[in-house]
C-alpha cells in the first residue's frame, strides 16, 4: 500500500466525525473556486463600455463615439453608471461606440479634452467633437444619436480640438501635475515627510528650474536678438570698416588730385615769378619812359619859355612901331588940312 494512502487514512481517523462534512465541502468547492476565479465572476457580466487611455484614445478620431469622463469618487458619475452600461449594450444597433475615461488614471487625456466638470460627455464623429449638455437619461442619449441631434450642436473649435497642438501641450501639463501629485504622495506617505517640508521641496525645485529655464531663454534671446549696445558696437565696427574701405578706395584719386594740385601750384608759382620779373622789367621800362618823357617835357617847357620871352620882347617893338605910324598919319592929315 502506498504511504500517501496510509497517511490519508490516519488523518481521517484523527479528525472528529462532525468535521468530516466541512472538510468534504471544502474539498469539493476548491476546484470550482479556482475555475470561477479563472473564468470570472458569473454575477459580473463583461462590460460593453470600451475603456480608453493615453495609448488608445486616437480610436475616437474614427467613426462615431460617445465618450464619458468620470471619477470613481464622483456621486453623479455613480448615478449614471448603470444608464451608461445599458446605453453601451444597445449601441450596437445604433452604429456607435460607447467609451469612458477614468480621470484619476488618465490625467493627460483629461487635459487633452480640458475636462473641468464631472461627468463630462463628448460626442465624436470622424474626429469632430461636440460637447453633450442634454439630460443623462437613456432615452435622451439614444435620441441624441438616432435623431442626429448632434448636428445642431456647434462643434469644438479647431484650436481646442483634442488633436490640436495646444491640447497636446495641455495634456503634457496635466501629465506633469499627476506626476507631481504622485511624488508628493510618495514623500508624505512612503517616506513619512511632513506635508510642509514636501511643499518646501517643491517650491525650491520650482525656483531652481525657473532660474535654469530663464537663463536658457536669456541666452537664446541674446543670440537671436542682441542688445542695442552690442548691436551699435557691431554696427560702428562695420561702419568703421566700411569707411576704411571707402577711404582706401578714395585715397588714390585724392593723391593723384593732390599731385596735380601741387604741380598746378608749382606752375602757378613759376607763372607768378615770371609775371613778377615781367612786371619789374615793365616797371623799369615805364620808369625809363617816364624819365624820358619828363626830360622831353622840360625841354619843351624851356623852348616854350624862350618863345614866350621872344614874343614878349617883340611885342613892345610892335607897339612902338604902331604908335609911330599913327603919329605919322596924324601929321599927314594935319598937313593936308592946312
Amino acid at each position: 500500500m502506498a504511504p500517501g494512502r496510509c497517511a490519508g487514512r490516519r488523518l481521517l481517523r484523527a479528525l472528529p466525525l462532525r468535521a468530516l462534512p466541512a472538510l468534504l465541502l471544502t474539498a469539493g468547492l476548491a476546484p470550482a473556486a479556482v475555475s470561477s476565479s479563472l473564468a470570472g465572476s458569473p454575477g459580473e457580466p463583461r462590460s460593453s463600455v470600451q475603456v480608453l487611455g493615453g495609448s488608445n484614445w486616437s480610436l475616437v478620431l474614427q467613426g462615431q463615439w460617445m465618450l464619458e469622463f468620470y471619477a470613481p469618487w464622483c456621486p453623479a458619475c455613480k448615478q449614471i453608471e448603470l444608464t451608461w452600461e445599458t446605453f453601451a449594450k444597445e449601441s450596437k444597433h445604433m452604429d456607435i461606440t460607447v467609451g469612458k475615461v477614468d480621470i484619476t488614471q488618465e490625467p493627460g487625456l483629461t487635459g487633452r479634452f480640458f475636462v473641468t466638470t464631472l461627468p463630462t460627455i463628448y460626442h465624436a464623429n470622424d474626429g469632430v467633437f461636440r460637447r453633450y449638455r442634454g439630460s443623462r437619461t437613456l432615452e435622451d442619449l439614444q435620441g441624441y444619436v438616432l435623431q442626429r441631434k448632434w448636428e445642431a450642436v456647434e462643434p469644438v473649435a479647431g484650436w481646442k480640438s483634442p488633436s490640436s497642438i495646444m491640447m497636446h501641450g495641455m495634456a503634457g501639463l496635466f501629465h506633469l501635475s499627476g506626476w507631481i501629485r504622485q511624488i508628493h504622495s510618495y514623500l508624505t506617505g512612503t517616506l513619512g515627510i511632513h506635508v510642509w517640508i514636501s511643499y518646501g521641496i517643491f517650491i525650491l525645485a520650482t525656483l531652481l528650474i525657473g532660474l535654469f529655464l530663464g537663463l536658457i531663454l536669456v541666452l537664446i534671446s541674446d543670440c537671436l536678438c542682441p542688445s542695442k549696445s552690442r548691436y551699435r558696437a557691431e554696427m560702428s565696427e562695420e561702419a568703421i570698416t566700411k569707411d576704411n574701405v571707402e577711404n582706401a578706395a578714395l585715397e588714390e584719386p585724392e593723391e593723384a588730385a593732390e599731385l596735380s594740385a601741387d604741380d598746378a601750384e608749382e606752375n602757378a608759382d613759376d607763372a607768378e615769378e615770371t609775371a613778377d620779373v615781367k612786371d619789374l622789367s615793365e616797371g623799369e621800362d615805364a620808369a625809363n619812359s617816364s624819365a624820358d618823357d619828363s626830360e622831353e617835357d622840360l625841354a619843351l617847357g624851356k623852348e616854350s619859355g624862350e618863345e614866350e620871352m621872344e614874343d614878349s620882347s617883340e611885342q613892345p617893338l610892335a607897339d612902338s612901331e604902331t604908335e609911330s605910324s599913327v603919329r605919322q598919319r596924324k601929321s599927314q592929315v594935319a598937313d593936308n588940312g592946312l
